[in-house]
């Protein structure tokens, strides 16, 4: 018999990728930049991996009680590595949309990192420890790629509009 508490942390898990998924897909659709909007758009493209993983993972659990793990060859990327250049955190420092879009993302993987963290620690499970530890790392890696943006754009802000004490 599966775990009515696995089976809700997957079903919660499973909610909170689908609406970061659709957030940023609003986010891409409303951004004006081709930057930026290539920057949610990858966004949208972590997130379904991430509904895909867990779909497989609830299917999984359903049927035989048990989680596969996390996916055995897969590397967790920095999304900001592949997108950030100085054009793009100008532009989105430029846009109050894309901005307000990066500080609420942020609070988004916030909330799956302390969900994931917390199920880590409570599960008894080894593979759905590792399971739920290698889904924080990876939204950990979101969360700090969404920083070094939020970062940048608070820097061009700050010097475009001269709040700098020196």
């Amino acid at each position: 018999m599966a775990d009515d508490r696995t089976l809700d942390v997957l079903k919660s898990a499973l909610l909170l990728e689908i609406r970061g998924r659709e957030f940023y897909r609003k986010a891409a659709d409303g951004a004006d930049s081709p930057a930026v909007k290539e920057f949610f758009q990858l966004m949208v493209e972590e997130e379904e991996k991430h509904v895909a993983l867990l779909g497989e993972q609830f299917s999984l659990y359903r049927k035989n009680g048990a989680l596969s793990g996390p996916p055995a060859a897969t590397a967790v990327d920095t999304v900001a590595q592949k997108v950030i250049s100085d054009k793009m955190k100008q532009q989105i420092a430029a846009a109050g949309f894309e901005a307000a879009a990066i500080s609420a993302a942020m609070g988004m993987e916030e909330r799956a990192i302390r969900l994931y963290s917390t199920r880590a620690e409570e599960a008894e499970n080894p593979d759905e420890k590792d399971l739920y530890r290698w889904l924080a790392e990876w939204e950990t890696q979101h969360l700090e790629s969404l920083a070094q943006i939020d970062r940048a754009v608070t820097e061009t802000v700050w010097n475009d509009n001269s709040f700098w004490p020196f």
